[in-house]
């Protein structure tokens, strides 16, 4: 096992999500709950800025899509997919090389037109950024 396998925790596998956007930054992961997805990574060379912090742009990316998928997760009736129509990243601290990032999201309200969440982003535990969406179902 490598250093950087030895970090993903219990209960994450590859991300069943694939995407063009997001190829460039695999491996992610994610774990699957009744009311969450959560997605995670091991911040690579890839994933940094030029002064070798996880890129906001990663972080923001991720979120979206995480909140996105826990929206679709606790819906009765399970939509093709959801239109992002507001997204917010407050950034509170930074993430460096070898850590573990990690977007723990949460649905405030899964409406019949909209769709509402907010997720918390750690690095090894440590609160980096806070998030919020609102989805057009």
């Amino acid at each position: 096992m490598s250093d950087a396998q030895s970090k993903i925790p219990e209960g994450f596998a590859p991300h069943f999500r694939k995407s063009r956007v997001t190829d460039p930054w695999e491996p992610l992961y994610s774990r699957s709950m009744p009311d969450a997805v959560h997605i995670g990574l091991v911040v690579g060379e890839a994933h940094c800025n030029s002064r070798g912090f996880l890129h906001g742009g990663v972080i923001a990316a991720l979120a979206d899509n995480a909140m996105g998928l826990s929206c679709v997760a606790v819906m009765a009736e399970r939509p093709r997919g959801l239109v992002t129509v507001n997204l917010s990243v407050d950034y509170v601290g930074a993430a460096k090389l070898g850590q573990w990032m990690l977007i723990a999201p949460r649905v405030l309200k899964a409406g019949k037109s909209l769709a509402f969440a907010d997720a918390l982003v750690t690095a090894d535990g440590e609160t980096i950024a806070r998030a919020s969406a609102s989805f057009k179902i």
